[in-house]
């Protein structure tokens, strides 16, 4: 993930930047600068079918629509005034301005499968390592697979987070939780895409038990953040160092070996009757770093602050990951010594503390949830308060509530400030209707004030963040790359803004990809089922790899996703959901 400063831009999606000459942070439109004889977005539009690379195919479908997505590089862009970089501003606005105001009167009937098939496929795109023949995005290839080399261990496999080309442990740990907390929750409704989710969670299950092979040690980052961010290369082609950092007893991390703990044993309940064998051995190993999580209690931001900042920073500390990681464990092992340390530490820990959001860095939501349908379903009484909790967080996101911990933008979007705003989206949305299933479970609502949320009223609202991101928007877009009829073209993301090695078999440099970076064409690579960080506040979206706040996708985007849209794809009608409360 890219972020502020110069640096570069990979990690809390929540600012922007690009590193001009003067030194000031600032991000600018020169991905959409006149080129040639046509200029602009709509210059590249008519363009991209001839500069779709015909050998970058997606094996076994009919893909009518040209490239996709691109990713971040702290170049130092054109100066802001000139004549081009205007006029890309210019067509800019007007395409958002025509978007806007002449939209499609129309909203569609999803196809809530398609979508939840693409979401999954996504993930393909992100493998880093040895690529297996069931491979379907075949413009990637094998990367990175030495990995660990450095440090005498193999660590090859995982994920990519984003687009670029480093590997972090800790959001590929929150992405395996939450997939596999949609694939326990709504598996059933996956049908013959179940077997892909379950791919797609063992691909980075496979990669933890390496980074946690060595007792006491937590593998957290493989790749030089800096460095892969100063570079604009094929993750077939990288050269930057891979450098390999860890957290250890004497550098803890408790919040990315937390986050693991909860991994693992999330997806030893994923496995537990498919491969028991597996299962066991990721509970034993979920078991093991957490109690090493938990006797070096300490921020992994302060070992690694260097390393993992700007990147990925613990910001709300380690301790929501030891009670996320102790209530994963309890649901896996239904051992009661992980429910006393919860009711132990309850305030030791905070859990009642900045319950105000849900991601990669902060559980205190996903947590008060997680515990409350236990005591739903009327097995864990003197957890009441994380019941309490949870209501008060669901009451929080209600549209016109007195206090609100989101916004909504004119068009319906929840909206926090900060980047990258679609994790949001689908994190919250993805909380709204598990808790609703766990009030429907137990025939609940939810007083707030002078309103009930009930369980059809949370599901109304998380289908419609779901119809928003599939197109029912003020810009008429799908924020899905490959879903629906028009979808960001030039995404922020390297693999797919570069030439597959098909195409383009000799090595692409480091500085050799700022070309395509800049270029105004659509990428020449389809990055099926990625989501983007999505559109500003007021509903506008430029379709530009530099706004990498807007236009790049991230694995824990789409991680909560997948249950969404299984969900959905299985109950699609409103009628279903009963009166609104």
């Amino acid at each position: 993930m890219e972020t502020e400063g110069n640096t570069g831009l990979s990690g809390r999606r929540l600012f922007p930047s690009f590193s001009s000459s003067s030194g000031q942070n600032t991000v600018r439109p020169t991905a959409i600068a006149e080129q040639g004889g046509e200029s602009g977005l709509f210059g590249a539009q008519r363009a991209s079918a001839a500069h779709v690379n015909a050998f970058c195919h997606l094996r076994g479908t009919d893909l009518r629509r040209e490239a996709a997505r691109s990713a971040t590089l702290p170049f130092s862009p054109p100066s802001l005034a000139s004549p081009a970089t205007m006029a890309a501003f210019h067509l800019t606005t007007v395409l958002f301005l025509l978007l806007v105001l002449f939209p499609d009167s129309s909203l569609a009937d999803h196809n809530y499968g398609d979508a939840l098939r693409k979401c999954i496929l996504f993930f393909e795109g992100q493998r880093s390592g040895k690529l297996p023949p069931s491979q379907r995005l075949s413009w990637r290839r094998d990367s990175a697979l030495r990995d660990g080399s450095l440090a005498g261990v193999d660590l090859s496999g995982g994920y990519y987070d984003a687009g670029d080309n480093v590997k972090f442990g800790f959001p590929m740990a929150f992405t395996v939780t939450l997939l596999s907390w949609g694939i326990i929750d709504f598996g059933r409704n996956m049908g013959s895409e179940l077997e892909h989710a379950l791919s797609a969670v063992r691909w980075a299950t496979d990669y933890l038990l390496k980074a946690t092979a060595v007792p006491g040690t937590v593998y957290v980052q493989v790749g030089d953040a800096v460095a892969d961010h100063n570079c604009w290369e094929r993750p077939e082609d990288m050269d930057t160092p891979r450098t390999v950092y860890k957290v250890d007893k004497e550098h803890p991390g408790s919040d990315v070996a937390g986050e693991t703990a909860a991994a693992l044993a999330a997806a030893s309940i994923v496995f537990r009757s498919r491969d028991p064998s597996y299962s066991r051995i990721l509970l034993q190993r979920a078991v093991s770093v957490f109690e090493f999580a938990d006797k070096y209690r300490g921020a992994y931001s302060n070992s690694l602050h260097d390393v993992v900042c700007p990147f990925y920073c613990s910001f709300d500390g380690y301790q929501d990951e030891l009670l996320w990681a102790a209530a994963w464990l309890h649901k896996a092992s239904e051992d009661r010594t992980y429910r006393e340390y919860i009711k132990t530490n309850e305030r030791v820990l905070g859990a009642d503390e900045t319950i105000n959001e849900f991601g990669w860095d902060n559980k205190h939501a996903g947590i008060n949830v997680l515990i409350a349908k236990e005591v739903l379903m009327g097995n864990a009484h003197y957890l009441e308060s994380f019941k309490l909790n949870a209501d008060n967080f669901i009451c929080s996101l209600l549209p016109g509530t007195s206090h609100p911990h989101v916004e909504y933008s004119p068009g319906g979007l929840i909206f926090k400030v900060g980047g990258s705003n679609m994790q949001h989206v689908t994190s919250l949305s993805f909380l709204l209707l598990t808790y609703s299933n766990y009030l429907s479970h137990s025939n609940h609502v939810v007083p707030c004030g002078k309103v009930s949320a009930t369980p059809a009223h949370l599901k109304q609202i998380a289908k419609q963040q779901v119809d928003y991101i599939l197109g029912d928007n003020p810009m008429k877009m799908s924020y899905m790359v490959g879903y629906g009829e028009h979808y960001p073209l030039r995404i922020h993301h390297r693999g797919s803004s570069l030439p597959c090695v098909s195409a383009h078999p000799a090595r692409i440099g480091c500085k050799a990809g700022s070309r395509y970076f800049f270029s105004p064409r659509p990428n020449p690579n389809l990055l099926v089922g990625a989501v983007v960080g999505g559109p500003n506040s007021t509903d506008l979206f430029p379709d530009s790899r530099p706004f990498f706040q807007e236009s790049e996708p991230t694995t824990y985007i789409n991680a909560p996703l997948v249950g969404l849209l299984a969900h959905f794809w299985a109950h699609p009608d409103p009628k279903e959901f009963g009166e609104l409360g």
